[in-house]
């Protein structure tokens, strides 16, 4: 397989990334993997940007809606299945694409997941605990204290993330970015990163411009739906946590928009810090026709 190639396309949430993953999988008559790991769940559509019928109907696509939200899975799970998929695709295919916003779900394909020291239940019980009985807010001040360098990179709305890292930490008494960028072993497939980016005030604009459009979508009733279940991890996530509160009255829906487009831009921030730090990502303006993209990133392939 080393002679295939993944196209991986990254960028901050709202940036234009699926439209652009359809234009290359159109160019090379092939198939879309989704990395973002919050389109993975059936009961998520709306809060998700899971792509629209008519796009997913333009290319096959993979990890879109494919599992429940009471099914547990983590990123070692999509790793395993996104190579087996990767394998049997490319049986066919010289090309694959792989889109999503989820960084540690694009790394685990593009790089391997990094090993970490086993963590003992009653760790992991505790630290829920914590969550709570004290909110998320008190466990990112401790992950800031132990590991400075992670928290910068985190998803720090994401509990399940933070607690891993204080886990690691308090199991082993190292901190959890020590253990990464660990040397991995090598992908039987070359991979091109092709990122978008887009200046912070026109990116916040279209983060807003796309919480207005799933509010009027249906969102708050989607998410109604599923009030029963906001404990679950799958639901801590952005578009959705906000929402939970206004159904129990902590305050109105106008609070409730403003903080998903707030959390909203944190996110796509934290995103963009991630993305900076791989070297290998050939970057492009959330406006550059894809064409031009698609034939620029096709004069890689002759490159040693």
């Amino acid at each position: 397989m080393l002679n295939k190639t993944l196209i991986s396309i990254i960028g901050p949430t709202a940036v234009g990334k699926t439209a652009l993953s359809i234009a290359f999988a159109k160019a090379y008559n092939t198939h879309v993997i989704s990395c973002d790991s919050r389109q993975f769940y059936k009961e998520m559509n709306i809060g998700t940007a899971v792509p629209e019928p008519d796009e997913l109907n333009q290319a096959p696509h993979h990890f879109i809606q494919n599992i429940s939200i009471h099914e547990p899975y983590t990123a070692g799970d999509f790793e395993k299945q996104a190579m087996a998929t990767l394998k049997r695709l490319f049986e066919k295919q010289e090309v694959v694409v792989m889109v999503g916003g989820s960084a540690l779900y694009e790394k685990a394909v593009t790089e391997g997941l990094d090993h970490f020291p086993e963590v003992p239940s009653t760790v992991l019980d505790t630290l829920n605990q914590e969550l709570e009985d004290h909110g998320i807010a008190h466990l990112v001040q401790r992950l800031h204290r132990v590991d400075p360098h992670y928290a910068e990179m985190a998803d720090l709305d994401n509990p399940r993330r933070v607690i891993r890292a204080l886990a690691v930490y308090a199991a082993s008494g190292n901190k959890y970015s020590d253990y990464l960028n660990q040397e991995k072993e090598s992908r039987p497939f070359h991979t091109i990163k092709v990122g978008l980016e887009a200046p912070r005030d026109i990116l916040y604009t279209r983060i807003n411009n796309r919480v207005d459009r799933m509010i009027e979508r249906g969102l708050v009733n989607e998410a109604k739906a599923l009030h029963d279940y906001k404990d679950l991890l799958p639901l801590k996530t952005v578009g959705y946590q906000e929402l939970f509160p206004y159904f129990e009255s902590e305050y109105d829906l106008q609070e409730a928009i403003r903080l998903i487009k707030r959390n909203s831009r944190r996110f796509a921030k934290r995103q963009m810090t991630w993305y900076r730090k791989d070297d290998q990502v050939k970057w492009y303006s959330y406006d550059t026709s894809h064409t031009k993209i698609v034939r620029q990133v096709a004069g890689l392939f002759m490159e040693p």
